[in-house]
């Protein structure tokens, strides 16, 4: 049931009849022809436009129809393909395509799997040809018009316009919302999390670190409403809440400091783009701004060296300083420059669109190229080398890593039959995507003042058209994801057909809506989700086997999820623990440390990698130097993720080597050492400094059992251990043990 499509095969032919005969705003908007006035509506038509629709416009129809045959109008099956004609209207054992189809070699096969039609389909298209193969007049079917069981259309739920539901109270909007939804499954809340639990949650949560255990023990005196919502305004203005939700951003970006490839080399002021993302989250700058930004600084009117840095956003991907065919390889950069547009904003996969029309959802290929038509004028050929993929800093007109058009009037670009450079067909006027007809156009020329194309700032004003309803879903569905361990949408980059099926749209679509009401500011956001119940819920219930038996996925949120923390806040509350995290924000990146054996592989090994000073490298991780050839061990194992591509939702892995890197790992051995003199200078008798070693790591006392284990453990140590440091070692093993834990390492 959850996973129904939201619209069902047997509704197909009669939303098909109600939707191939209107003469809307879709056809005129999309310049495709429309059936006359004195075309009569007959229902066999009907049932066999339904049958072609979804069983054979996936391949014959579009630009470049298989086999030459295009069955989505009756000039082209009566053309027919390379085999001749299709179809002789009232000659059945003529019409080659009935032969195909009773035969079962149409449709074909799919991983060996015989696709043959239903019987009562082959009967449809049999008496329909029989009877004179009847077509409306210019009638042309649309296989993006109507969503079936095998693909998404334009009725998709995504693309439908944001319809938030009424609520009696936006305080309590998310609650409520989601309580009608757990009540028709019997289930319920789990009871509120204890004061110790919500607080460390909601530190890691909102800025990525422990809270110390002065922040911890002040809360737990007062947990009340008041006093967390007072904690939860602190933490979004804090400055580390921007360097937390940051890290979320550049995995969809693909941030990373180099190129890849063989020589990977540094993309200069990289870090700036890091900092301007940094500064724009504490400043809460509206996400329409954001997109905008990155998408067309170098466009607006109020452009400056800040808006230059934020298009820096199109320069992170990777970068190939000597591509084995130059003229294939400008696409494979139109690629990437979609790819992380369409993804990050729309949460669309319409790079799939670049060879043939997307076999799942709504995008034709021209779709891809109207946008790839949008970063054409830019540096997407080949270029002097040192100048790393993109304008230099005289076309920029600041020392930066930004994008701006370098050719005021750029040739045609030409959609290529099967992504193939030497096959180029129709050119690609830039523009908006078909699959919202209601905000189709083609993007205007600029004046002849601008100095650019405006192309990009055309497509960003669109993605961020009020009409729009995928761009505030997707964002707040991110939001969701991080506070709540899973979107309401799990496949936060993939709002498509292939993606999840929508359980709490009404929910979602509200959320899109508030976004609106707050002129796209995301604090308010961010707030409304950590104040709600559901957020401060504990993540044990006392009905825990009855409600996993009615909701094992917890797809309705009857407890909280318990999260291993991330690679990046792993490392951060490791520093914080130790007491040598060093807090500063921005500035250029620092290199950890990394083994001999770790750089083995690189090019050029002599000067590839110089680690920073010792007091660099305990800043936050998010300021690690992101080298795409080189990711730091620790982190690796600990999941960061690949910056080739955009990355909305990370993979979680519990396997051995994260076990054995917290315990052999020297970096987190030497953390450990000093968590130890951190807990041997803090106190002076051995049960204080048990119990301030238990609020250090694990925000709470010891129980009586722990600290007794606990107080073993050092003496046993000490006594195999004669020589004079050996209380310090004994101190630093109990130290290694706690930051072992799960208890530790994960947050319930």
């Amino acid at each position: 049931m959850l996973n129904a499509p939201p619209f069902p095969t047997e509704n197909l032919m009669l939303r098909c009849r109600s939707i191939i005969w209107r003469s809307g705003a879709l056809a005129a908007a999309l310049g495709l022809p429309i059936a006359s006035a004195d075309d009569t509506p007959r229902d066999p038509w009907s049932r066999v436009a339904a049958i072609l629709s979804e069983r054979c416009l996936e391949c014959h129809a579009s630009l470049n129809p298989s086999g030459g045959l295009d069955l989505s109008n009756r000039d082209g099956w009566e053309r027919g393909g390379d085999s001749g004609p299709a179809i002789i209207p009232s000659d059945i054992d003529s019409s080659f395509l009935l032969q195909r189809v009773e035969a079962g070699e149409m449709p074909p096969e799919k991983n060996g799997q015989l696709q043959k039609l239903p019987d009562d389909e082959i009967d449809r298209l049999r008496e329909w040809i029989r009877s004179g193969a009847y077509w409306p007049l210019h009638q042309q079917l649309d296989p993006f018009e109507i969503s079936s069981s095998k693909r998404g259309g334009r009725d998709w739920w995504s693309l439908q316009p944001i319809d938030p539901p009424a609520v009696p109270s936006k305080a309590t909007a998310i609650d409520d919302l989601l309580q009608s939804s757990r009540a028709s499954f019997g289930l319920s809340l789990a009871p509120p999390a204890p004061p110790r639990q919500i607080i460390r949650r909601l530190y890691f949560d909102l800025i990525g670190l422990p809270p110390s255990p002065e922040q911890v023990e002040l809360f737990v005196q007062n947990p009340t409403l008041e006093e967390y919502e007072k904690i939860v305004d602190q933490l979004l203005d804090s400055r580390h809440f921007a360097e937390r939700w940051a890290r979320y951003w550049f995995d969809v970006a693909r941030f990373a400091e180099t190129n890849g490839y063989e020589r990977d080399a540094v993309k200069s002021h990289a870090w700036k783009y890091r900092d301007w993302v940094i500064d724009a989250i504490h400043d809460d700058l509206p996400f329409d701004q954001f997109v905008t930004h990155q998408l067309a600084g170098d466009e607006i009117v109020e452009r400056n060296e800040h808006s230059v840095i934020a298009t820096g956003f199109l320069r992170l991907g990777t970068w190939d300083d000597e591509p084995n065919d130059p003229a294939e390889y400008v696409y494979e950069r139109l690629e990437d420059l979609v790819h992380v547009t369409s993804t990050a904003f729309l949460g669309m996969t319409v790079k799939c669109a670049r060879c043939h029309d997307h076999k799942f959802d709504p995008i034709s290929q021209m779709d891809y190229y109207r946008m790839a038509a949008c970063f054409w004028p830019g540096p997407v050929e080949a270029r002097q080398r040192e100048w790393n993929g993109g304008p230099t800093s005289e076309e920029l007109g600041f020392d930066v890593l930004g994008w701006t058009d370098i050719q005021r009037e750029p040739p045609p670009l030409f959609v290529l039959i099967k992504g193939d450079v030497h096959r180029p067909s129709a050119v690609a006027k830039p523009g908006s995507l078909s699959f919202l007809p209601e905000t189709y156009r083609d993007f205007r020329d600029a004046d002849s003042e601008a100095k650019t194309t405006l192309r990009r700032l055309q497509l960003a004003e669109w993605i961020v058209d009020s009409k729009n309803p995928l761009t505030p879903r997707v964002i707040v569905n991110r939001l969701w994801q991080h506070h709540f361990g899973e979107g309401l949408i799990r496949t936060s980059d993939n709002f498509g057909f292939n993606g999840d099926r929508p359980i709490h749209q009404s929910l979602l679509d509200w959320l899109a809506a508030e976004l609106h009401r707050q002129q796209w500011r995301l604090k308010p956001i961010h707030k409304l989700m950590v104040m709600s119940e559901t957020y401060r819920q504990s993540s044990t219930h006392p009905n825990f086997d009855d409600q996993y038996a009615g909701d094992p996925s917890n797809r309705y949120l009857w407890h909280a999820q318990r999260r291993r923390l991330d690679a990046e806040s792993l490392r951060d509350a490791i520093l914080s623990t130790s007491g040598l995290l060093d807090l500063r924000v921005g500035g250029p990146s620092f290199r950890p440390a990394i083994s001999e054996e770790a750089l083995e592989g690189l090019s050029m090994k002599g000067n590839a990698y110089q680690p920073s000073s010792e007091e660099e490298c305990r800043r936050r991780s998010i300021y690690i130097f992101a080298k795409r050839a080189l990711t730091v061990p620790f982190m690796a194992t600990f999941d960061v993720c690949d910056s080739a591509i955009p990355t909305g939702r990370r993979e979680v892995t519990t396997v051995a080597p994260q076990a054995l890197s917290m315990l052999n790992n020297s970096w987190v051995v030497q953390q450990s050492q000093q968590f130890a003199k951190r807990v041997c200078d803090g106190a002076l008798q051995d049960e204080g400094r048990v119990r301030l070693a238990w609020r250090l790591a694990l925000n709470r006392d010891p129980r009586k059992s722990e600290m007794q284990a606990a107080l073993n453990h050092v003496q046993s140590i000490q006594d195999s251990d004669r020589s004079e440091p050996s209380e310090l070692r004994a101190w630093a093993s109990l130290c290694h043990v706690l930051l072992n834990t799960n208890e530790f390492i994960y947050v319930d």
